[in-house]
């Protein structure tokens, strides 16, 4: 028994030969909106920075470094020997395929060079950006479900789908696990410790809160979803989703260890 996989063209608007694809709406959402929720939270800052002009300066870049990173990543970690074969291909983003990795290493970055250039602590913006990223998140996760893509491995759960492009079977609707777990849960979290508990007062908690947040639940969210066809497990049951989910969640826990004991001695 499984749900009736709803009939969304993937296209939301057609405008002579120009479509308007449901995904590349998912990204504008999450910028524009990641913009507004940054302005927000650039209010409540300690000092004054970064203020809401180094948001509006900083947002361009913060584009660049996904589109730019989330594409390289993609072609490096997920389709190396096709690429290597047509490397102009490399530059057709327009046909998809984007690496939430490569897109935050390419954040990262950007926000370590905006940080440096306007004599702005890294972490306090780095906690303000990514609050907001799992908004991003959100969005960009409904829009794979709505493609039919990353879907998830067999299952005879109730709530399963039959994907156009996963074969006969019934599916895990992964997409759908990670918009709730990396987006919607993962905001309320940050969104808890950053002014529930004041950690806007201890820059880098949040950033670490994020980095290793988004870590575990992807990792958790991979037990579900389907493997790359070109590509597979990478150790035994091991995905490569995985494989690049843990270095980041030592990261993550390492960020907020820092930035715990740095606010203790500043204490002191």
């Amino acid at each position: 028994m499984s749900l009736p996989f709803p009939d969304i063209d993937p296209v939301a608007l057609s405008l002579g030969p120009l479509e308007i694809r449901w995904y590349a709406l998912a990204y504008l959402a999450g910028f524009l909106l990641g913009w507004k929720y940054a302005l927000y939270l650039a209010k409540l800052s300690p000092n004054n920075r970064p203020t809401r002009d180094d948001i509006d300066n900083f947002v361009p870049l913060a584009v660049l470094g996904v589109i730019l990173g989330g594409r390289l990543g993609y072609v490096l970690f997920y389709q190396p020997a096709l690429y290597a074969a047509s490397p102009l291909d490399a530059f057709k983003v327009w046909e998809g395929g984007m690496a939430f990795h490569g897109g935050a290493m390419g954040v990262i970055i950007a926000l370590i060079l905006f940080a440096w250039h306007q004599k702005i602590q890294l972490l306090r913006l780095s906690d303000i950006v990514c609050a907001c990223v799992p908004i991003g998140l959100f969005f960009g996760r409904i829009a794979n479900f709505i493609n039919g893509e990353l879907f998830g491995r067999v299952t005879d759960v109730q709530w399963s789908f039959v994907f156009p492009r996963g074969g006969p079977y019934a599916r895990h609707p992964s997409q759908l696990y990670e918009a709730l777990l990396e987006g919607a849960v993962l905001f309320a979290i940050l969104f808890i410790l950053y002014k529930k508990f004041n950690f806007m007062n201890r820059p880098g908690v949040v950033t670490g809160a994020f980095l290793a947040g988004y870590a575990a639940f992807r990792m958790f969210v991979e037990l579900f979803r389907q493997p790359d066809a070109h590509i597979g497990f990478v150790f035994g049951q091991i995905s490569m989703g995985q494989v690049l989910s843990l270095p980041m969640f030592m990261l993550g826990v390492g960020v907020i260890t820092y930035a715990v004991s740095k606010s203790k001695l500043a204490v002191k």
